[in-house]
């Protein structure tokens, strides 16, 4: 399959010359999310592939009752991709909209019942999502990395504060994200889970492949567990961008430097090469360090300032000016537009 994936890449790559690059993005939550906001403004051919370890939340009830995939991961990945005119904007509020009551009901997004609801009407993940963004008039497709559930697994020194040497396993998404203690390494269950065939296809096909920003232990590093998806990733003749995110995340990534980040990388996956580091200039006070460690994994770095001045949170358009001056700069087939 992979093979195959890459002849058809070669000839595809052929067909787009002087036309819009074909991206992938992969994440989860804000992150992607944030991602994505940017590269549609870019792009008319744009792939989210989104993680599907969640288990808090509406995800988790639904995920717990009904044995779906958690949904709510995917459904902020749609509505990221909502345009900007009325339609856009009213839907993208619409799912995101969550029920507030004194019933079962409270909590829950619309946008999650409804892709649920879809799934159990079509009985394929893939199509009810292609439908789902028909009708937000979604710039881009949105697929799950793996075809199950997962459960995501963190081994932890000093989850308990009052040991703070002592190794211990934390489980589940929800509470690895906001974990105390020194995140050491993070494993799924199932440990060979089945990738998503469209989601391997589209990372084979792809001109570029955007991973990060987000959550890193429980949004980005994910998708490097899915045996067949982190194949495709290192196979792939897709340049890969690496976007750090604007500041350590509370719990999960307390006190890790930029460069911390891209060494915990290699460590899950130590075989991928990464070829640009894209990274706000005010959020890296090491430049050197960082320049090392992205040498290490094959890449170069790339400054920009991203942040919006309102919080710490990416600004879209300053975003998205970084990634297409990257994709310009760096592409194999020249300019796009």
């Amino acid at each position: 399959m992979i093979r195959t994936g890459l002849r058809r890449r070669r000839e595809g790559t052929a067909r787009r010359a002087g036309g819009q690059p074909k991206v992938v993005a992969l994440g989860g939550g804000h992150g992607l999310s944030a991602s994505l906001a940017a590269l549609r403004r870019i792009t008319g051919d744009l792939t989210a592939v989104v993680t599907v370890a969640d288990d808090g939340g509406s995800s988790g009830r639904l995920r717990a009752e009904m044995g779906v995939l958690p949904p709510g991961d995917l459904r902020k990945a749609l509505a990221a991709l909502c345009g900007d005119d009325d339609w856009g904007r009213t839907w993208a509020k619409v799912v995101q909209h969550r029920f507030v009551s004194e019933g079962e009901l409270h909590g829950h997004a619309v946008g999650n019942l409804l892709i649920v609801a879809l799934w159990e009407q079509l009985n394929d993940e893939v199509a009810a999502l292609e439908w789902v963004g028909r009708l937000l008039g979604a710039h881009g497709r949105v697929l799950p990395m793996s075809a199950v559930p997962l459960d995501l697994h963190a081994v932890v020194r000093g989850h308990d504060p009052e040991r703070p040497e002592a190794v211990s396993t934390v489980r589940g998404q929800a509470n690895v994200a906001l974990t105390p203690g020194e995140v050491l390494e993070v494993r799924v269950l199932p440990a060979d889970p089945p990738a998503v065939p469209e989601a391997v296809q589209a990372v084979l096909d792809a001109d570029w492949v955007v991973l990060g920003p987000g959550s890193w232990f429980s949004s980005v590093i994910p998708h490097l567990l899915v045996p067949e998806l982190a194949e495709a990733l290192m196979s792939t003749r897709a340049r890969r961008v690496l976007t750090l995110n604007l500041a350590p995340q509370p719990g999960e990534t307390d006190g890790f430097s930029p460069q911390r980040h891209l060494e915990v990388l290699g460590r899950h996956a130590p075989k991928l090469t990464i070829d640009v580091v894209l990274a706000d200039e005010a959020a890296v006070p090491d430049r050197e360090s960082l320049a090392e460690a992205a040498e290490r994994l094959g890449g170069t770095v790339e400054l920009a300032r991203v942040a919006a001045p309102d919080g710490p949170r990416h600004d879209p358009e300053l975003l998205a000016a970084a990634y297409d001056r990257v994709f310009r700069m760096r592409g194999r087939i020249g300019p796009w537009r």
